[in-house]
């Protein structure tokens, strides 16, 4: 078993982006009762700054996926959907009580709004006690729940992912792969490759075929001595086919090395820039938030640069 040079795969951003570019076929594929509800001769809207304005999470660690998705269901009323992906291990004993957080801040900020929340779980584990949280006291009682997808359950029946014409079923299933070969790149390899060649029997348009690979691409990383391998199997294969994606494929990972770059080089200047901003507030910093900070996602250096204008300690910006 090798082990991937660029660490653990980056799941969350995929994950944002195949929710934006496939929002419906989401639903549709994974909560079908909700998708029938939906107008979707109406366009539906993402509201990131609406939820950036409410939520915030001072859990350090966890990799997560939330979007804010405004739609309109058929009876003409405005509904808003929270959804919240988490990709890196298991539920925590605070997840649902989180899930909450989440929904009544939004509620009590858009109190005219109907909100509905849903849960995505993409890790091994028991999740039976996922989607209810319950608060109670004497005799006053809350109940929360909401629906919640554990993909892992399409183990089960990954027959019907690969049969499905549908190309969210693409990304569950490579979902599925990554969590499967995670610490084998030789596994991993023959996943990857098999997923790509499915995509051209699918009939995909050209357009839709790239966008796949893609996110493929993105979610089982792999190091450059097995893309290498990868490319030149891709290329054999195209040559028997007939087809010729590889070209495309190839300037796909180009841009990928680029973005990844321009998103690294963001994320450090961002925490630079967090540092700076903290040493003139509060002088010398511990070493433990220098090495927080530089570890730190985009989003979590987003909240506490919000922080530091009201915060008098340091607890204030990161507990």
């Amino acid at each position: 078993m090798g082990t991937t040079a660029r660490g653990n795969s980056d799941f969350d951003s995929p994950w944002k982006e195949a929710l934006e570019h496939y929002f419906p076929q989401f639903l549709e594929l994974l909560l079908p009762e909700m998708h029938r509800d939906i107008d979707w001769q109406r366009p539906h809207e993402f509201l990131d700054k609406e939820l950036q304005q409410v939520v915030r999470d001072s859990e350090t660690g966890r990799r997560h996926t939330d979007k804010l998705v405004k739609v309109f269901t058929l009876d003409g009323s405005e509904t808003w959907v929270l959804v919240h992906v988490e990709v890196q291990g298991k539920a925590d004993r605070h997840f649902n009580a989180r899930m909450f957080r989440y929904y009544y801040r939004l509620q009590d900020k858009y109190p005219q709004r109907r909100i509905t929340s849903v849960a995505i779980l993409t890790d091994k584990g028991s999740h039976r006690a996922v989607g209810h949280h319950e608060q109670m006291l004497w005799q006053t009682r809350l109940s929360f729940t909401f629906p919640v997808v554990d993909l892992q359950r399409w183990q089960q029946d990954q027959s019907s992912l690969e049969n499905s014409s549908n190309p969210f079923a693409v990304v569950v299933l490579t979902q599925l792969e990554a969590h499967r070969t995670k610490g084998d790149d030789n596994a991993r390899l023959v996943s990857k490759f098999s997923l790509m060649k499915r995509l051209y029997r699918r009939g995909y348009s050209r357009s839709e075929v790239l966008e796949l690979l893609r996110l493929i691409d993105w979610m089982l990383a792999l190091p450059p001595e097995l893309e290498e391998k990868l490319g030149a199997q891709m290329a054999r294969f195209e040559e028997e086919v007939k087809m010729s994606y590889v070209t495309s494929f190839e300037r796909i990972a180009e841009k990928r090395g680029m973005q990844r770059g321009m998103q690294q080089g963001e994320v450090s200047g961002r925490a630079q820039m967090l540092l700076k901003l903290l040493v003139l507030k509060f002088d010398e910093l511990p070493a433990s938030i220098e090495s927080k900070v530089s570890q730190a996602g985009t989003e979590e250096l987003e909240v506490w640069a919000e922080r530091v204008l009201t915060a008098d300690s340091l607890d204030d910006i990161f507990a």
